[in-house]
């Protein structure tokens, strides 16, 4: 099954550019996931396993490395048979 997570951070810090840059930076040196930066989300979609693996990993060193920070996400699954038989 594949996944695609709408995904917002806000870390609760005054210089707060360059950890949600650290963040989208690491999200792209994955070579199994598809990341698609927007102005105020950034979507991460792929094997749902893979993703979930990959967002926990990540969610868990921003809160390691800034302390207090936001998360705000958007779940969905979908098969991607499946999307494109519907189209």
């Amino acid at each position: 099954m594949q996944v695609m997570v709408e995904l917002s951070l806000y870390p609760l810090v005054n210089e707060y550019i360059p950890p949600i840059q650290d963040f989208i930076d690491r999200l792209n040196s994955y070579s199994d996931i598809t990341v698609t930066t927007c102005s105020t989300s950034t979507q991460v979609s792929g094997d749902y396993t893979v993703v979930m693996k990959v967002l926990g990993d990540e969610m868990q060193r921003t809160h390691e490395e800034v302390g207090q920070a936001i998360f705000v996400a958007k779940f969905l699954n979908f098969d991607a048979m499946q999307a494109r038989k519907s189209s």
